[in-house]
C-alpha cells in the first residue's frame, strides 16, 4: 500500500510493508528540502503570527518559507498537505505571554490542579501530509520571564512541583490526529513543556532534528509519540530536561511499530516508555543509539494507575556512559498509585548493548506478571550489579556481564564496540 502524497515538495515517500519484527511498517527515507515556495516571508516587527499563520491558510497545500531573521510570534494552526521551511538563520520565537496562548479560560501562566490551559505554539490537527522542515530554528523561550509576571516559564514549573500543583504552560509543537506528519533538521529549542507531542497519528518522522533545552527545566521532554502507529525518530540530537523520548500508550489508544534509529542524547531522563502505558505499546525496535549522561537510560515506566502490556521491544547497538540508571526497568513509577491498570513488561530484548557503571533495575509487577528479558551482548563494568525482583533472564549467545544473581551463561567477547561512538552535541555554526 502506498500512501498519497499530493504535493511536488512532499518530503519523502512512505511506503507500507509487513514487518517480521519490531519495527516502522514503512519504509523511511531522509526527507528532503523544497526547492520552490508558494510565499517567502521577510522578518518584520512585533507579532507575525497573523502574517505566517495568512501564509500558512493561502499555501494550503504547497510551502510557505520564512527567510532568515526573527518572527516573534504567538499560536499557528497547520493546514492540510502545507509545509512550513525554515531557512537557515530563520529564528520562530514564542512570545512569553500567557495571554496569547490562554486557551480560553484564563489560567494559561498559573498554577492548578488541572493544568493544560494554554495553547501550543504550533497546533497539528487532522491534517495529513503536513511537514515542518530546514535548518532554521523554533525557540519556545520557557526561561525569559513571563509578560506581565515576576518568573520564566521554567520557575513556574519548579513552583507547581514544591506547591504540589499543575502548571499551565505551553507546548512546542502538538500534532493530534492526522496521518503523514514530518519534522526534518529544524532545531527545538528551550520549550516551556514539551517539544513535540503527538498523539493518534498514522505516520510520524522525525529526522535529523536538534532539541536543545538546559537539564533543569522540569517537564522538557524532547519527543512523546503517543497512540500512534507507525513511527520513525532517526539522526536526532537531544539534550533536555525530562525524557529525551518518550513513548506514551494512555486512553486514547496503543503505541506499536516504533522504530528509533542512529540518535544521541546527552542530558535528559533516556530513552523512556510510559509513564501512560494502559493503551499498549508493542514492536518497537532502539537501535544505534547514544546516551552520554542522561540519569536513566533505557527505561521503561508504570504503575498500576496507568500499567498495560508493554511487549516486543527491541535494544540493539546502545552505548551508555554515565549514567544512573543505565537500565531501567519498574513497575511502581508511583509507589502510592492506586488502581487496577497492572504494568506487564514481556518479550524485551537487548542485544549489542554497552556501557560503564550505574544500577540495572528489572522489577515485575508479581509473580503473575513476571517481567522477561533477554540479554545478548550486554557489557557493563564489573562492580555493576543488577536489581531484579519478578524478572526472568534469558542468556543468548552473546553473553552478559554481570549476570543477574542466579542466572548463568556465557560472558561477552571482548572488545569495545564504543570506542567511537560518542559525538559532541552539534552547535549552531555546524548547519
Amino acid at each position: 500500500m502506498t500512501l498519497r502524497l499530493t504535493r511536488l515538495t512532499a518530503p519523502l515517500l512512505l511506503l507500507l510493508a509487513t514487518p517480521a519484527t519490531a519495527q516502522d511498517r514503512r519504509t523511511v527515507t531522509e526527507p528532503t528540502l523544497p526547492t520552490t515556495a508558494c510565499v517567502t516571508l521577510q522578518p518584520g516587527q512585533g507579532n507575525q503570527a497573523r502574517e505566517v499563520q495568512q501564509a500558512l491558510d493561502k499555501c494550503k497545500g504547497h510551502t510557505v518559507k520564512l527567510a532568515a531573521g526573527r518572527y516573534d510570534s504567538g499560536p499557528l494552526e497547520f493546514p492540510i498537505d502545507t509545509t512550513l521551511w525554515l531557512d537557515k538563520g530563520a529564528l520562530l520565537s514564542a512570545i512569553p505571554d500567557p495571554r496569547l496562548f490562554d486557551d480560553g479560560t484564563g489560567a494559561c501562566g498559573t498554577i492548578d490542579q488541572r493544568g493544560h490551559a494554554c495553547r501550543p505554539l504550533i497546533h497539528i490537527a487532522d491534517a495529513s501530509n503536513t511537514s515542518i522542515v530546514g535548518d532554521g530554528e523554533i525557540d519556545g523561550n520557557g526561561g525569559q520571564p513571563m509578560i506581565g509576571k515576576t518568573e520564566t516559564w521554567w520557575q513556574l514549573a519548579r513552583r507547581a512541583q514544591k506547591e504540589n500543583g499543575k502548571q499551565n504552560l505551553p507546548r512546542l509543537i502538538v500534532i493530534d490526529r492526522g496521518r503523514n506528519v514530518t519534522l526534518y533538521r529544524v532545531r527545538l529549542a528551550n520549550s516551556p513543556n514539551f517539544h513535540v507531542v503527538a498523539n493518534r497519528v498514522q505516520g510520524l518522522t522525525v529526522w535529523g532534528v536538534i532539541i536543545d533545552t538546559p537539564e533543569d527545566a522540569r517537564n522538557t521532554d524532547g519527543i512523546d509519540p503517543g497512540a500512534t502507529d507507525d513511527v520513525t525518530i532517526a539522526h536526532t540530537f537531544i539534550r533536555t530536561g525530562d525524557d529525551n523520548i518518550a513513548i506514551k500508550a494512555g486512553k486514547t489508544g496503543g503505541t506499536r511499530y516504533v522504530s528509533i534509529l542512529d540518535n544521541h542524547f546527552y542530558a535528559g531522563h533516556g530513552m523512556s516508555i510510559g509513564s501512560e502505558t494502559n493503551g499498549g505499546v508493542a514492536h518497537v525496535l532502539v537501535r544505534g543509539m547514544t546516551l552520554d549522561g542522561t540519569t536513566s537510560g533505557l527505561r521503561i515506566k508504570s504503575d498500576v494507575s496507568r500499567g498495560g502490556l508493554v511487549e516486543d521491544v527491541t535494544y540493539e547497538n546502545i552505548c551508555l556512559r554515565d549514567n544512573k540508571r543505565p537500565i531501567d526497568l519498574y513497575t511502581a513509577y508511583d509507589a502510592g498509585a492506586k488502581g487496577d491498570l497492572i504494568p506487564h513488561y514481556r518479550g524485551l530484548v537487548f542485544r549489542n548493548v554497552t556501557g560503564t557503571t550505574g544500577r540495572l533495575i528489572a522489577n515485575g509487577f508479581d509473580a503473575r506478571h513476571v517481567m522477561e528479558l533477554t540479554l545478548d551482548g550486554v557489557r557493563f563494568a564489573a562492580e555493576t550489579k543488577w536489581e531484579t525482583i519478578n524478572a526472568r533472564f534469558t542468556i543468548a549467545a552473546g553473553g552478559a556481564s554481570p549476570l543477574p544473581e542466579g542466572v548463568t551463561g556465557a560472558a561477552p567477547p571482548a572488545g569495545n564496540q564504543c570506542a567511537n561512538a560518542f559525538v559532541p552535541f552539534p552547535q549552531r555554526s555546524q548547519r
